[in-house]
């Protein structure tokens, strides 16, 4: 069994309400809830934190360090494109992870065609909607095993 975090960025709290026509109209609480039983029916320890405080990540992170978290699925949503105190807090959690984005980033504005995580994430997941969580979980799994 192992422990799986999810990080959700900014403004991932109003999931199914805010600009549904680019976000979906999943809730975070449908995400969470289904990433929850799929940890479980794979025998993994799930939590999650949504935060729209970058210091709320990094406390996170490192204490994901120290917790037993094995692996991370993250969408630090407007974070991906700014934030290298968050990078640091990454790199220094030493734990592999999938990053996650339910828009196509790239068919976005160009701000977004960057993020400070792809390179050092394990791989990415975009545009695939609330999907993306399951199939970084799912991954996550595979990898886990071996």
């Amino acid at each position: 069994m192992a422990k799986i975090l999810a990080l959700h960025g900014p403004n991932l709290n109003l999931l199914g309400h805010r600009e549904p026509h680019i976000y979906g109209s999943d809730t975070l609480d449908d995400i969470n809830q289904r990433c929850q039983a799929l940890c479980a029916d794979g025998g993994h320890e799930f939590s999650s934190l949504q935060s729209n405080a970058e210091q709320d990540f990094i406390n996170r992170l490192h204490e994901a360090r120290t917790d037993g978290t094995e692996f991370m699925v993250v969408n630090f949503g407007g974070f991906t494109h700014t934030s290298i105190a968050i990078r640091d807090a990454i790199l220094a959690a030493e734990i592999p992870f999938i990053e996650v984005h339910l828009s196509n980033l790239h068919s976005r504005e160009q701000y977004r065609h960057h993020s400070y995580f792809a390179d050092i994430a394990i791989g990415s997941i975009v545009g695939l909607g609330a999907q993306g969580y399951e199939l970084a979980l799912q991954a996550a799994f595979k990898r886990l095993e071996s």
